[in-house]
């Protein structure tokens, strides 16, 4: 609709100019048929309504630009929360993925127990109960997810300390991490996260840890520390939906 109207009025506007420029130009012989006030008066009249004409024209330009930058920000509002949904997507998924390789490993576990039935071993920590272990786990996340993130970090910290080798590990670094960031302790944060990345960097939150280290960097004020761990995350889980975050936020963006 804006390229229309900014069309008509160009037309319009080119008509008046052509018609003022046919005036100037009438003969001496048939400008006599025209008093000397009125041949002025419907010049300047004429003069008066293609500059009004030029100016719903300039007008119309400029809202046609500014309806063009609204929709560009509206373009990258969007792709932003794409963005978002993927990380949920991506969480939602590795929630589920834990829980399956929980129980393979809890099977594992048990098996290679079997053997050493009856063996004394004082200086042993003795072997956590599944079920508590599990369910300790899922009360700190839903700590975490009901918003109450100093509870949540009090308890995943607790849980790390508790089941040194939970197969939960990763993830209650991740969700202790998160807990830090939304307190705005993002040294804290940060240490969380890069230990993380740096012990299971084959676990499903490795990427989303590293996510999750450069927007502590950025609330830092670290935007180049920020940048290198995007360019990290991309280089080594170019396929995770945290990747396709960190490749969105390092495209430059358009002007």
């Amino acid at each position: 609709m804006p390229g229309r109207l900014f069309a008509s009025l160009l037309c319009r506007a080119t008509l008046f100019v052509a018609l003022f420029a046919t005036l100037l130009a009438i003969s001496p012989a048939r400008a006599a048929l025209f008093d000397d006030d009125e041949a002025r008066k419907r010049i300047d009249d004429l003069r008066t309504e293609t500059n009004a004409r030029l100016r719903d024209l300039e007008a119309a330009s400029r809202g046609q630009l500014a309806l063009a930058n609204e929709i560009e920000a509206l373009k990258a509002e969007v792709a932003r929360l794409r963005g978002q949904i993927e990380v949920l997507t991506n969480e939602l998924e590795s929630t589920q993925k834990r829980q399956k390789d929980f129980y393979i490993d809890l099977d594992e576990r048990l098996r290679k127990l079997e053997p050493q039935t009856g063996a004394e071993n004082s200086d042993a920590r003795p072997a956590a109960d599944p079920a508590a272990e599990t369910r300790d786990y899922e009360a700190a996340l839903n700590l975490f997810k009901a918003g109450k993130h100093k509870d949540a970090l009090a308890a995943f910290l607790a849980f790390i300390n508790a089941y040194p080798s939970s197969a939960f590990l990763p993830s209650a670094h991740y969700w202790a991490g998160s807990a830090h960031y939304q307190l705005g302790e993002y040294k804290k944060a940060i240490d969380l996260f890069t230990k993380l990345a740096a012990t299971w960097p084959d676990d499903a939150k490795a990427p989303d840890a590293l996510l999750g280290q450069a927007n502590c960097q950025q609330e830092s004020g670290d935007a180049k520390g920020a940048k290198k761990t995007l360019e990290t995350l991309v280089a080594e889980y170019p396929a995770s939906a945290a990747a396709t975050v960190a490749k969105q936020r390092l495209a430059p963006r358009r002007r």
